[in-house]
């Protein structure tokens, strides 16, 4: 059989780096856990029509179709979910009766896209989000709430420096309507195209797209140039000389989440105001938020996210929302494959008990047993070759500690730290290893290496 051809943008991941991932994924859930989210998983696979109102993505879209059709345009009327907000959506919708609103849900999960794979944007990839759901009426509160956890979460995290740049939908919409832009929509999808633009050519778009006059772009280019993370945001936009009753509360919003966010931010994870962020999506309606990592601006966001009024309505009931969705794949693949970040070992065992012949299995099998039952994670050396071969054994595994069972009736059992040679009497009933190296743990290099 042909060694097989790795497929483009379906990343799969060594042991090790594994290890980072599940460790990742293990941090988020506990704070999202600790804040009353509850975790949920949907199907891999929606309705087309449904998939088809989350955007205008169509050719971004795996379809499935019955391997045995004979007509090719037999298809299921299915396709892969592109993210985890349409199907989470349908989700609320069916199963309203039995969830208690607000409803708080964490979901980390695959998502599928087939677009051009490049660095950071991947046909398969993993993502975790969160959101708080009402049913017909959802407090401004939870705007707080939602940015102030997901702060927190990947706070807890070994990546580089973390910046929410977080807009309000209502300001930048108040903004233009005071100002008289016959087509807000426009506009705002004018502004959200800055990072890939020129100024220049924003202005222009904003004028041939959102029938504003050239002094009406440049007013809206001097709002979007606004970025603060202190009490100096309402008087920088008054400044620009725009009133209307939407501004107004769309900056009052953004002051109580940039108030609401400063006992949580760190030097690593910061939060502010960016009047440049609009996210193009027409169902955010108030708080928007993107994500970047310094050091990685070529990836753009690593995770975005809002307000929604009305993302599910069933006709008689509208479901507002909030959330916010962090690119787990889109973070740590680019982290992985430079070295930034890694896991101290591809196995998940701590100690290898060593084999002194074929006969003695059952030896070390009782003392894997016995430290198992403690929750020392171990396994028994596969064959009894001489204990120089079994350590080395260990040291390509990445194991930390080597045990030895006792010879003779008067002998002991013995641990060795193969890594500094320290060698002592052991008890399977009694030892553990140091915590840090109970389980595979997220290594991160010294500063001082990286920048060598």
């Amino acid at each position: 059989m042909a060694r097989p051809t790795p497929l483009s943008g379906f990343p799969e991941l060594l042991p090790a780096a594994r290890v980072v991932e599940r460790e990742v994924i293990a941090s988020v859930s506990r704070t999202f856990e600790l804040h009353g989210f509850a975790n949920i998983e949907t199907r891999a696979v929606e309705p087309l029509e449904r998939l088809a109102k989350g955007g205008d993505i169509d050719k971004e879209l795996y379809v499935l179709r019955r391997l045995q059709s004979s007509d090719a345009s037999d298809d299921t009327g299915l396709g892969m979910h592109y993210d985890l907000t349409v199907p989470f959506a349908r989700y609320v919708l069916e199963n309203a009766g039995h969830l208690e609103f607000p409803f708080r849900r964490f979901q980390i999960q695959p998502a599928w896209r087939g677009e051009r794979p490049q660095e950071g944007r991947y046909r398969q990839f993993t993502q975790a989000d969160i959101d708080v759901v009402g049913r017909d009426e959802l407090p401004f509160h939870h705007d707080v709430e939602v940015m102030r956890v997901m702060v927190e979460a990947l706070g807890a995290l070994p990546l580089p420096p973390l910046s929410f740049q977080v807009n309000n939908r209502k300001l930048i919409q108040g903004f233009y309507l005071g100002l008289g832009i016959p087509d807000v929509t426009a506009a705002i999808r004018a502004i959200d195209k800055l990072d890939k633009l020129a100024p220049e050519a924003v202005a222009a778009l904003l004028v041939d797209t959102a029938g504003a006059t050239s002094e009406q772009a440049q007013r809206c280019l001097d709002l979007a140039t606004i970025r603060v993370s202190d009490d100096t945001l309402v008087e920088r936009v008054k400044k620009l000389g725009v009133d209307d009753d939407l501004l107004d509360r769309g900056l009052a919003e953004l002051s109580a989440v940039l108030e609401g966010c400063a006992g949580v931010v760190t030097d690593r994870v910061t939060v502010e105001a960016n009047l440049r962020i609009a996210r193009g999506l027409d169902y955010y309606t108030g708080t928007v938020v993107e994500i970047f990592m310094a050091g990685y601006e070529r990836l753009k966001s690593v995770g975005g996210g809002g307000r929604y009024d009305a993302l599910a309505d069933d006709g008689r009931t509208t479901y507002p929302g909030v959330g916010i969705s962090f690119g787990l794949s889109r973070t740590l693949l680019p982290l992985l494959a430079e070295g930034v970040l890694a896991g101290s070992r591809p196995v998940p065992s701590a100690v290898l008990v060593a084999l002194a012949d074929e006969d003695s299995r059952t030896v070390s099998e009782r003392i894997a047993d016995a430290l198992r039952r403690r929750g020392i994670p171990c396994e028994v050396a596969p064959s009894a070759q001489k204990y120089g071969r079994q350590i080395r054994a260990a040291e390509r595994r990445g194991i930390p500690f080597v045990w030895f069972p006792a010879q003779g009736i008067d002998g002991t059992d013995q641990v060795k730290d193969i890594r500094c040679g320290d060698q002592v009497d052991a008890d399977p009933a009694t030892w553990s290893p140091p915590e840090s190296d109970l389980r595979p743990t997220i290594l991160t290099p010294d500063p001082q290496e990286t920048s060598s």
